[in-house]
């Protein structure tokens, strides 16, 4: 049987959102400084690497292309993650974001592209390069994009919603009910190894 794998956005999963003063809302963090892992998040990660699951992070990073931040910073912001990660030894596969958006002001990286979710193309990429069983994968989010993207790729879903409890209600979307919710990535690792386990 083909290893299947866990795709996870990252901002409201894996880390903390932040209160962004210029807009008043909750969003991805603007420095290395600001990013902080929600807590029970590693070990979480360390049961689904331990249960053979591939960690896949598939995330809409768009603050270049809106002229929030620059690309060296997005970097920084990554490394920060990915240090964060290897010294608890989670590791990820491949980490997969798309930087555009199609309201962005950065040339290059506005307008519509094939990777922004709820595009399936992260995942259909990595089903072919890893040799990934999409049947036995799941997808974790906390937008509506994360759960459209999961079932456009059919694999199962569940919508975390911590975030959505502390920022409100985001419009449902078409197509964006999650086979199931969890308030956290701790719960939602509980519902993947006791459906495994069934």
């Amino acid at each position: 049987m083909s290893q299947g794998a866990v795709f996870l956005d990252r901002d409201g999963v894996l880390n903390e959102l932040v209160l962004n003063r210029d807009t008043g809302r909750l969003e991805s963090p603007l420095s290395p400084a600001e990013l902080r892992l929600i807590d029970g998040v590693i070990p979480a990660l360390a049961r689904l690497q331990s249960a053979g699951y591939a960690l896949i992070l598939v995330s809409n990073q768009p603050n270049f292309a809106l002229g929030k931040c620059s690309l060296e910073t997005l970097s920084q912001i990554h490394q920060e993650l990915v240090t964060e990660l290897f010294d608890a030894g989670i590791y990820f596969a491949r980490y997969c974001y798309c930087l555009h958006h199609p309201g962005g002001v950065t040339p290059g990286y506005s307008g519509l592209c094939i990777c922004r979710k709820p595009s399936p193309w992260f995942l259909l990429r990595a089903r072919d390069d890893l040799s990934l069983s999409l049947r036995h994968s799941w997808m974790i989010g906390d937008q509506p994009t994360d759960i459209q993207c999961g079932r456009a790729a059919g694999v199962r879903t569940i919508q975390i919603t911590a975030g959505i409890e502390r920022s409100g209600p985001r419009p449902a979307g078409r197509n964006a009910v999650a086979d199931h919710c969890a308030r956290d990535l701790a719960q939602a690792v509980e519902i993947i190894l006791g459906d495994r386990a069934n």
